[in-house]
């Protein structure tokens, strides 16, 4: 069985970058893999296997694949809408932009994608992508699908698409020693948000929720990692909180993901926000689970189906920042649930999450559709 990869690889900033870093050794073990690459003719292979994410940049040419040679698509997030914008306003073709929009079938779709070219509204990727995730032509494209996540698989069904659909949990690697030590000795609590930072990540509504926490306990320090981290904006919603870059909060740019992971480690909390969701599965969240972080999430998409054991979930809507603020004092206060929770996350990570039993199941997914 030869398998025609696409994927995003190292050392290019991605976390399907990382995901095919980790997982291509594995899937080597039982199938024969051949790398495609970026405009480049198509390897010849019995199936190609597509990863598909939202960057333009680094996904352009996988879009461009599977529309010349349908095969597996990996959905790592079920809206596209970022992807598709890229594609058509990214080289000034309005008018595909707008069919696109039109055919998800919502009938104000065209209106709204028009008044947000207009400036009168923020960009659908951004506010709306969950009622249009502009997924249908890629789906058209393909003969399988595999997801991450129940909801996911859901969304996917949701399109009418009738082809064979694979849910297969996105993997990590456990670790049941710290990897790292603690960022600033003397602080505490420690929290992490680590990710790529863009308006879904609740950034502004955390910043809030830290400031209350500080006022009982001082000492605390936030720690925001990831690329887009270092812009001004976020440094003036910082000062306008009485914040300090460098007192009160550490900033990093881009960090790979065993970076992230020895950072979580060193943590006491972990924070991975999201609204409104793409159907991705976070591999930040994974990466904290991965070494047994306190993990804090949205309710929402992908993060509801996580065990209560292993993350506390706060709804994105009007209480948000009082409940958010209330689940970081708890965690904060108390050593002993932040231990349970991590223990709780590593058992996890082992029993659902594994990279063997991963590679397996895309194994049997692309010798299923090669067949």
């Amino acid at each position: 069985m030869r398998v025609a990869y696409y994927s995003p690889l190292p050392p290019q900033r991605s976390g399907i970058a990382d995901y095919s870093s980790l997982l291509l050794p594995a899937l080597r073990r039982r199938v024969d893999v051949v790398l495609a690459r970026p405009y480049r003719p198509s390897p010849s292979a019995d199936i190609a296997l597509f990863h598909l994410g939202n960057d333009p940049q680094g996904h352009r040419w996988i879009y461009n694949a599977l529309r010349r040679r349908p095969g597996l698509l990996v959905l790592h997030e079920v809206a596209l809408h970022e992807l598709v914008a890229g594609l058509t306003l990214g080289r000034g073709d309005r008018d595909g932009y707008l069919a696109a929009v039109e055919r998800e079938g919502v009938t104000e779709g065209r209106a709204a994608a028009e008044r947000a070219l207009a400036g009168l509204d923020p960009p659908l990727w951004e506010a709306r992508p969950d009622e249009f995730p502009l997924v249908r032509e890629a789906l058209d494209f393909a003969r399988g699908v595999i997801v991450h996540s129940e909801y996911a698989e859901g969304r996917v069904r949701a399109t009418g698409f009738e082809g064979p659909v694979h849910r297969i949990p996105h993997p990590a690697v456990s670790s049941d020693r710290p990897l790292g030590a603690r960022l600033a000795a003397g602080r505490s609590p420690l929290i992490a948000s680590l990710g790529k930072f863009n308006s879904a990540k609740r950034i502004p509504q955390l910043l809030r929720a830290f400031a209350r926490l500080r006022r009982r306990f001082p000492e605390a320090l936030l720690v925001l990692a990831g690329d887009g981290v270092e812009n001004e904006t976020l440094r003036i919603r910082l000062g306008a909180l009485g914040l300090e870059v460098g007192r009160d909060v550490v900033l990093h740019g881009y960090l790979p993901e065993n970076e992230f992971r020895r950072l979580a480690s060193g943590c006491d909390i972990s924070v991975s926000l999201r609204s409104p969701t793409l159907g991705e599965t976070s591999g930040s969240a994974i990466a904290a689970l991965s070494v047994g972080s306190a993990l804090v999430v949205s309710d929402v998409g992908w993060f509801c189906e996580l065990p209560d054991s292993v993350a506390a979930k706060v709804a994105p809507d009007e209480w948000e920042v009082d409940h958010l603020a209330a689940v970081l004092e708890l965690l904060a206060s108390d050593q002993e649930l932040r231990e349970g929770m991590g223990s709780a996350a590593r058992s996890y990570v082992r029993r659902e999450l594994d990279l063997e039993r991963t590679a397996d199941r895309y194994a049997s997914a692309v010798e299923e559709l090669a067949l």
